[in-house]
């Protein structure tokens, strides 16, 4: 499912689009890709906020601020919930390639939206993964793919939408089914992956959890 994002008109190519991802570790929840597009004069305005990596910032926090980068820079997320996760892994059989379609799809709609060269992504895996992805519907740009790309604004701030996406969706996700979901995979995970199937039986696993994870052997 991608989430629309405020429209904005195409830009000169003078910024750039970070992407980051939140979800890939957490047993419940969906995968959720992220990418912020940034320009010289967003950027000043990203920093006057606070952006930095989500990883540094409380969950509250990080829910303000995604609103905030929503209002100032052009935004768009790609969140694949717990069933389609684990369709689409059933097939790829292989996380990076499926984060890989993910980043891509978010940095084809944000060229929808603005013109742009330059494109900064944490490195996930194999950097061909994304490369490949990219070609494979059209797309030429720059591609920078590092370690701990979240020193990037655009990363950062494409770290914060993913994280605000992930812990918000988790949260209805619980609501909807009467148990409170952990984040992680820790030994809360497993008490609420326990409570789950009392109350929904194991083949309701699919709907909340990715499923691959040892987790699921363990609860």
């Amino acid at each position: 499912m991608i989430t629309p994002s405020r429209p904005h008109a195409a830009t000169p190519s003078s910024g750039w689009i970070g992407t980051d991802e939140a979800g890939k570790g957490d047993y419940f929840g969906p995968l959720v890709v992220a990418g912020v597009y940034v320009t010289d004069a967003t950027a000043i305005l990203l920093r006057q906020i606070g952006v930095r990596d989500s990883k540094t910032l409380s969950d509250k926090r990080i829910g303000e601020m995604s609103a905030e980068i929503r209002q100032t820079a052009p935004v768009n997320v790609v969140a694949i919930g717990p069933e389609r996760y684990n369709e689409m892994y059933a097939k790829i059989r292989n996380l990076n390639r499926l984060l890989a379609w993910a980043h891509a799809r978010v940095i084809e709609n944000l060229l929808e939206q603005v013109s742009c060269e330059r494109v900064v992504s944490d490195q996930f895996g194999d950097e061909r993964f994304l490369q490949r992805a990219l070609m494979d519907k059209g797309r030429r740009v720059e591609l920078i793919q590092r370690p701990r790309a979240e020193d990037d604004l655009a990363v950062a701030a494409a770290s914060i939408i993913a994280r605000g996406e992930f812990l918000s969706r988790l949260q209805q996700l619980g609501e909807s089914v009467g148990v409170d979901l952990h984040k992680g995979a820790g030994p809360p995970v497993l008490i609420s992956g326990r409570r789950f199937v009392e109350k929904h039986g194991r083949a309701g696993l699919a709907k909340v959890a990715k499923l691959h994870f040892k987790t699921t052997q363990q609860i």
